[in-house]
């Protein structure tokens, strides 16, 4: 079984506690839909413990890239391989945690799924005045941007399922705006990106996280504390 989850940021006992009461095995699949927080410090003791813990219970893990982590491109202990019919990047210490790569198109128990990850950290000014870690390259490039186009334009268009980190900007959910953030100071260019691709992609589902809410809207849901397996996919 698939199970679609959101921002854990570090929090791992979420996860091992879902695993040990549902009995998964390495039959199953969690999807963690960016900001897993495993590759926030950079390979020091606090991801790799995190990292450590997930790993044990031989359950395979997918994380969708966030905003408030590092890349694992960029990190040396990483190394691509196929899974599924696509690349991700994993390390040899933690072979069940595995990141997808953006633009890649994933068969998962016959479910077409593409990974659309990456959004703009709303707090960039706070945590860049208080010493607080951003990512510049918390969003897609535009080379990331030319590979999902030219993966979508392999598979006319049509996928089943999108994992992305946020969400196309027409499903923006205002009612999470914090207050102390100046929303004209808010770049969304990645949400109107995502617009672009989903008023012209046939698909099944998407699921985002991010916004931290479970909220759903037509084929589109925010996933946050809640982890969703469709009993059967539509």
């Amino acid at each position: 079984m698939i199970y679609y989850t959101g921002d854990i940021h570090g929090e791992t006992r979420f996860i091992k506690h879902f695993i040990l009461l549902n009995y998964l095995t390495e039959n199953d699949l969690i999807v963690i839909l960016g900001d897993a927080g495993l590759n926030y410090y950079g390979n020091d003791k606090g991801d790799s413990g995190r990292k450590r813990t997930l790993n044990k219970w031989n359950v395979p893990i997918l994380c969708v890239h966030g905003n408030h982590e590092m890349r694992p491109e960029s990190l040396a202990t990483y190394s691509e391989k196929e899974w599924n019919g696509g690349t991700v990047y994993y390390e040899e210490e933690f072979p069940n945690i595995l990141f997808a790569k953006d633009g890649e198109i994933y068969n998962i128990d016959g479910i077409s799924h593409i990974a659309l990850g990456g959004a703009y950290s709303v707090d960039k000014f706070y945590r860049l005045e208080n010493g607080i870690k951003w990512f510049p390259d918390e969003q897609p490039s535009d080379e990331i941007k030319d590979r999902v186009k030219s993966k979508l334009d392999s598979v006319n268009w049509k996928v089943d399922v999108v994992l992305s980190h946020t969400c196309p900007f027409k499903y923006t959910p205002t009612e999470t705006f914090l207050s102390f953030v100046d929303q004209s100071t808010v770049d969304t260019s990645t949400e109107h990106w995502l617009d672009d691709i989903e008023d012209k992609l046939d698909y099944g589902k998407w699921y985002c996280g991010h916004w931290h809410i479970d909220k759903s809207i037509d084929k589109l849901h925010f996933v946050m504390d809640d982890f969703v397996c469709p009993n059967q996919y539509e």
